[in-house]
Parts: structure tokens; C-alpha cells; sequence
């Protein structure tokens, strides 16, 4: 999880608002209405501020809207095989070792992401990059006993750890 990012905060600034909006179009997963509305808040005194800048535009959401950002998420390993995913989940996914799952872990987590669907009405989001296949299947089970308030709030909170870790494939860390 190194901070691998291409350009600096003040290149970032420079971008005319259509290459921004590309460049962040996905750092919230096919949510690039979060990236025009972060376009406007520049310019941004670092990296921090920027990743503060996405975690407002979740925090100012509705919880229908925020349901909304959850639904754009794709089921953990469930479009891996069908390469359905974006670069960005498919690599993440990769990562958590879910392309490698043995049959009984691929049918575990096939029921638990449909009982969690059937309960909240919004897929299961966690950071993969932040997770392995054991831990993603205890996290699925343990957060099935969570109401529905406290999942939306759980999961918006997964979506900015993602959030933050694909600005950092983009963006310099403060820390360089």
C-alpha cells in the first residue's frame, strides 16, 4: 500500500476541470458526480485536503444517496470471474486474494454477500487492498448482525479507506 501516486497536489490544482474529473472519476467507485463536486472545493493545500474534500462530499449525502454509493460497488469475487470490474476493483479484489479463493470459500462468500444483500438492500463493501480472504469472510459474518444505520455508516466508512488509497495511486502523499 505504498503511495505510489504520479502527480503533486499542485499539479492536481493545475488540471483543467474535465481531466480532474477523469483523473478522480473512480476513486469513489463509478461515482464520478463526487469527482465534479471535488473539482469545485480547489485548490487544495495538500494531499490530506484533497482526500478530506471526497470524505465531506460522503458526509454531506443523504442516506438514500449514500445507499446509492454502496450500490455501485460490485459483489466481493462475484464479477471477478466474469471480468466485469472495473481496473480498479479487479486489481483490488486481486490483491485480497479473492482470484484465489478454493470452491468452498467462493460458495461461502456467495451466500454471505446474498444474505448481507437480502438484509441491507446494498452489497458488502470493504478495502480489499486493506483485507485478506479470511478476514473479509469474517468481516461479512460479523457485520450481518449489524442494523441497517450502523452498515451504512460502516460501509461509507470502507468507501473512503478506498477512496484514499486510489487518490495515493494518483496523487503524491504529503509524507514524500
Amino acid at each position: 500500500m505504498s503511495p505510489n501516486g504520479i502527480l503533486s497536489i499542485l499539479e492536481v490544482n493545475a488540471l483543467p476541470t474535465e481531466q480532474f474529473e477523469w483523473l478522480f472519476g473512480n476513486v469513489i467507485e463509478h461515482c464520478p458526480e463526487a469527482a465534479g463536486w471535488v473539482a469545485t472545493k480547489r485548490p487544495f493545500l495538500s494531499t490530506e485536503s484533497l482526500r478530506n474534500a471526497f470524505d465531506d462530499y460522503l458526509d454531506k449525502l443523504k442516506n438514500h444517496e449514500k445507499e446509492n454509493v454502496l450500490i455501485k460497488h460490485p459483489d466481493l469475487a462475484g464479477k471477478l470471474a466474469e471480468g466485469k470490474l472495473t481496473t480498479e476493483s479487479q486489481n483490488e479484489q486481486k490483491c485480497a486474494g479473492l482470484d484465489e479463493m478454493t470452491r468452498e470459500e467462493k460458495q461461502t462468500l456467495a451466500n454471505l454477500n446474498a444474505m448481507y444483500k437480502e438484509k441491507f438492500h446494498f452489497p458488502f463493501v470493504i478495502c480489499a487492498r486493506e483485507n485478506k480472504v479470511a478476514a473479509i469472510l469474517s468481516g461479512i459474518e460479523n457485520r450481518l448482525n449489524n442494523s441497517p444505520e450502523t452498515e451504512l455508516e460502516v460501509g461509507i466508512q470502507e468507501v473512503k479507506k478506498i477512496c484514499r488509497i486510489r487518490l495515493l495511486d494518483v496523487v503524491w502523499s504529503d509524507a514524500r
